[in-house]
């Protein structure tokens, strides 16, 4: 390894050593005016600690895709953004064992786990996008007075996402451009959905106390706050990436970030959260209420005002509305899920051979929704030694669930934390993992692919 790069890794390290250490004082230890001023005080170094990783990770530029957009038409970034070791090529890396790549520490940062923005702090963060568009309608404002979200815009999602509904195609996007909340639901889906799944929106669009979010003053809100809506994170049912901690991982630097996956093809979906396995959504409902949004804490909960929803009519309400959202239009498609050879050009056809074969993705995405609703682990320890990042112990992942690959250019970043910027990054990414050994056509091949499913 050349010194360059062993030089970055120890600056890396120091970088964790150095740093803040989060002041963990009970909000009932220190008056509210007290705690703003200390956390506020403390932000810039945060931020700035953070936005230093991501730099020294991945290159942030926005560089989009020629002729490839998501569904409103905002770009997919194009090409590899997670950063090599000095002197190493992607073709060099893919020759090596993992045992290989680990003795000489020629990991990637970017294929590292990625922290929370503040992970001795943890809890929701949305990006400023959702939060000036809530704020404008509902005039709720879900800023937090302690951090900012921390990922460039043109690596999210596009905002507001479209609605697409399995009862009605023939609508095609349904939201009219808007974020569908508590403000327009009403209006918007009043003639679409039947008086129940209005119902169940209207429960989703609600916001209820959370963590960081209420009305005590133990929260990271200015002022006493309603809550937070399922649709905050699920914006129009979709996805802007905003982050979490697990709640069901202690200690805490062991605790993962969270991807807000979208909730489009719920219907076809069989686990839920992306460890826990739960079986339906309304178990995943539950769990929310009960237990993630106060990060595993039933006493606080119980001080900070949770919202315990009635299993058969409102939990099954809120179930019914979400299984209508559909996966966004994929015309290049047929009826099982592959390519239609009159629609598709000769590298995607390609990139659908590598998918099905060499690359060995359909061996847990499987057409025609890919994904099989198993778990796998992908057992990424075998590439790195465990490391401390600005607070988050990288170390086994342990088993995640197979998300579905229909409409994927439209939820980046990817894998259970957001650690992968591009498509392109997670076609490196998993060519390492699973040992496919990918030509570079192959690769920009199996990307093409992606980007139509």
């Amino acid at each position: 390894m050349k010194n360059s790069y062993r030089k970055s890794m120890l600056l890396f390290v120091a970088l964790i050593s150095a740093s803040l250490t989060y002041n963990a004082i009970a909000a009932e230890e220190e008056s509210f005016p007290v705690l703003v001023k200390r956390l506020q005080a403390e932000k810039p170094a945060f931020a700035k600690r953070q936005q230093d990783l991501l730099v020294l990770r991945y290159d942030l530029a926005d560089r989009p895709a020629k002729g490839t957009t998501m569904s409103r038409g905002k770009p997919v970034q194009d090409g590899v953004r997670v950063k090599l070791p000095a002197a190493v090529t992607w073709e060099k890396l893919a020759a090596m064992s993992p045992e290989d790549i680990k003795k000489k520490n020629l990991w990637p940062l970017g294929f590292l786990p990625l922290p929370h923005p503040h992970h001795e702090a943890g809890g929701m963060i949305f990006p400023k996008f959702l939060i000036d568009e809530t704020k404008k309608q509902t005039g709720r404002d879900v800023t937090r007075f302690d951090l900012d979200f921390d990922l460039p815009d043109h690596f999210l999602p596009e905002f507001p996402a479209p609605i697409y509904l399995t009862t009605r195609p023939d609508l095609g996007d349904v939201s009219q451009g808007k974020l569908v909340t508590l403000v327009n639901f009403n209006e918007l889906f009043k003639d679409i959905l039947n008086p129940k799944q209005l119902e169940g929106l209207r429960l989703l669009v609600t916001p209820f106390p959370q963590q960081q979010f209420n009305a005590t003053e133990d929260r990271r809100s200015l002022k006493a706050h309603e809550g937070v809506a399922c649709l905050d994170c699920h914006a129009n049912g979709h996805t802007t990436a905003a982050t979490h901690t697990v709640g069901d991982i202690r200690p805490n630097d062991h605790r993962h970030r969270i991807d807000t996956p979208s909730l489009r093809g719920l219907n076809i979906q069989r686990l839920f959260g992306s460890q826990r396995a739960l079986k339906t959504v309304e178990d995943f409902t539950e769990f929310e209420q009960r237990a993630a949004y106060f990060d595993g804490i039933p006493a606080d909960a119980a001080r900070k005002g949770t919202n315990v929803l009635e299993r058969g009519s409102q939990v099954h309400f809120m179930a019914e509305f979400e299984e209508l959202l559909d996966f966004p239009p994929a015309p290049k498609l047929n009826v099982f899920g592959k390519l239609d050879p009159a629609k598709a050009t000769e590298a995607e056809m390609r990139g659908q051979e590598i998918f099905m074969g060499k690359g060995q993705c359909a061996a847990c995405h499987t057409p025609p929704y890919y994904t099989d609703n198993l778990m796998h682990n992908l057992k990424t320890e075998r590439f790195f030694n465990e490391v401390m990042i600005n607070g988050r112990k990288a170390s086994a992942d342990g088993p995640i669930k197979t998300f579905p690959l229909r409409g994927i250019k439209d939820s980046p970043p990817y894998l259970h934390d957001d650690r992968l910027l591009t498509l392109d990054d997670t076609v490196e990414f998993f060519n390492l993992v699973l040992d496919s050994k990918l030509e570079k056509q192959e690769k920009s091949d199996l990307v093409a692919f992606l980007r139509v499913l």
